[in-house]
């Protein structure tokens, strides 16, 4: 055998080159060290071979997964991949989109309804952002009015620019709030009641009090004296709502569910350009959309209780509005929330910012609004706090209501003790077991004065024994002074003060020594020496409320036409 360091290898030519001489390519073996030095280093990619079919065949290491097995699971896992980050893409788009179209919402929201700095037109970008950054957190900032215990809100309607009536306020409540107690009232007032501008020389009705301080550059500010005057109580926010917002709101959020209590039919509603139409609806549930609660809430003609029963009708609408708009179904529908934040900035006005919005939103959460406590200050019946009269404008006359009662005090009493009424009720017991003796000297020169008093004293507040003496002395007539000669009749002395009113004299003695010399025994607990102040007082002739009704219809018909 030849032992040669070459190998040589005979190929056979294909049978066309038989002509062709075909070179020999020698080929020399390696060594083994060699193969080792020209293969590529370790990997985990497949080594490819040349198959004697020329075809293409991987070779694995030997811990390298099959691909029959698990390239199916990785694409499936990265299609997923792919599809969660598209949905997180898209959410944040929707969020970010959203959140600046509600940043915007709030921006021309503030701009629009927010008055209480009129020099100021506009309110930046940044500024909302600030507030809304307030309004993400827990916590809530004091709102005006807490640290007394209670917050007031004023509340107006009226049928704004371009409408017959125009800014004459038709609707005129006052929201409390017992921020201790969690407890919700709301106090009617009547818009015909008769009242004095603190500070000025004018008087009106308080429903033409708004439209007057706009006309003379002072916006509510008459109108809330005057409110905070009459009922004795601090107005720290106001709300005013315009008709057609209330009627937009209402359709915004759906409608409202409310209870009717009698059958209504009203042929003589005021329609639109200045004509009538017929208002009809049934005792019964009935679901009103704006239009018809609207109608449900201004209606008057056919309620026996004419502007009182109205006023009951305003408080039960805005109960039910408040149920709805603080429905879950309505909180977490968007385009429900944006059609009333598109609608409160057309048609509301207020001195609420929105970080004070947020507070009293979150307030609220705590507060007892399913049982509000509910008053109308009223004329209809004979133990109401207000009277029918009239005054003389040019020459014709002008009918109001003013209190029963010789000043404000009982609507005062109504509005401080409104979410404990039993207070009243206790105070009037205890007013009938001191049994008090009571005599009334007049010098008021004025019979009429004189017999509005005694009415006020029997009827009114329920004091039994009663008697008049003659005149004792005409020195101190100009004034109305009260002498407590027992000292132990505390509640009717405080009920005289206030009601009358009179001013209380510690002095008896000069009293006691003039009484000596008419009477040999005086047996009279309190002494009330009624003077010429009362006259100014007492001085409005008590009419009826039909005089009423027939004025308020023949204002209408001056207003529509």
């Amino acid at each position: 055998m030849l032992k040669s360091s070459y190998l040589y290898k005979n190929y056979q030519s294909k049978p066309m080159d038989s002509l062709r001489r075909k070179n020999v390519i020698p080929e020399r073996k390696l060594s083994l060290t060699e193969v080792k030095r020209t293969l590529p280093p370790k990997t985990d990619l497949p080594i490819t071979f040349a198959s004697p079919t020329s075809s293409a065949k991987k070779i694995f290491p030997k811990n390298s997964s099959s691909p029959s097995r698990n390239s199916k699971p990785k694409n499936i896992f990265k299609k997923i991949k792919n599809i969660f980050l598209f949905l997180i893409f898209i959410i944040l788009t929707v969020a970010l989109t959203g959140g600046t179209f509600f940043i915007f919402k709030l921006n021309n929201l503030s701009q629009k309804i927010s008055i209480e700095n009129s020099t100021s037109t506009k309110t930046p970008i940044l500024e909302t952002i600030s507030d809304i950054s307030k309004i993400a957190v827990e916590t809530r900032n004091t709102l005006r009015g807490e640290e007394t215990g209670r917050v007031n809100i004023l509340l107006l309607g009226m049928a704004g620019k371009g409408k017959p009536g125009g800014e004459l306020t038709d609707t005129i409540m006052i929201a409390s709030l017992d921020i201790q107690n969690n407890k919700v009232a709301l106090l009617s007032l009547p818009r015909d009641l008769y009242a004095s501008v603190p500070d000025s020389r004018y008087s009106a009705k308080i429903n033409s009090l708004y439209k007057y301080g706009l006309n003379n550059d002072q916006g509510i500010e008459p109108l809330k004296k005057t409110l905070e005057k009459i009922t004795d109580l601090k107005i720290d926010y106001y709300l005013i709502l315009n008709f057609s917002g209330f009627e937009k709101f209402i359709d915004d959020i759906g409608g409202i569910n409310v209870q009717v209590e009698r059958d209504i039919y009203d042929p003589t509603y005021p329609g639109p350009n200045y004509s009538y139409e017929t208002f009809e609806l049934k005792k019964g549930f009935h679901t009103l959309d704006g239009a018809t609660a609207l109608k449900y809430a201004r209606e008057r003609h056919a309620d026996p209780e004419g502007d009182f029963g109205r006023a009951k009708r305003q408080q039960q609408v805005l109960q039910s509005a408040k149920n709805k708009v603080f429905s879950t179904k309505t909180l977490l529908n968007p385009f429900a929330v944006s059609k009333m934040m598109d609608t409160l900035g057309d048609n509301l006005k207020t001195d609420l910012s929105l970080e004070e919005i947020d507070s009293l939103i979150k307030l609220s959460k705590n507060l007892d609004t399913q049982n509000i406590n509910n008053a109308v200050i009223d004329a209809w019946k004979e133990d109401s706090l207000l009277k029918v009269s009239h005054i003389f404008y040019e020459s014709s006359r002008a009918f109001i209501l003013v209190p029963r009662a010789g000043n404000y005090s009982e609507i005062q009493d109504l509005a401080k003790n409104i979410f404990d009424l039993k207070i009243l009720e206790k105070r009037k017991t205890a007013i009938r077991e001191e049994d008090a003796e009571i005599a009334l000297i007049d010098l008021t020169g004025r019979y009429e004065t004189y017999s509005e008093i005694e009415k006020l004293l029997k009827k009114r507040l329920g004091f039994e024994n009663i008697q008049k003496i003659k005149k004792i002395s005409e020195e101190n007539k100009s004034q109305t002074i009260l002498f407590d000669l027992s000292g132990q009749k505390p509640f009717s002395v405080d009920e005289l003060i206030k009601k009358i009113p009179a001013r209380i004299n510690s002095e008896n003695q000069a009293i006691v020594s003039a009484l000596n010399k008419e009477e040999n025994k005086i047996e009279y607990d309190i002494i009330i020496i009624l003077g010429e102040d009362l006259n100014e007082i007492y001085h409005y002739q008590e009419d009826s409320m039909e005089d009423l009704k027939q004025a308020e219809a023949d204002e209408e018909m001056l207003i529509e036409d």
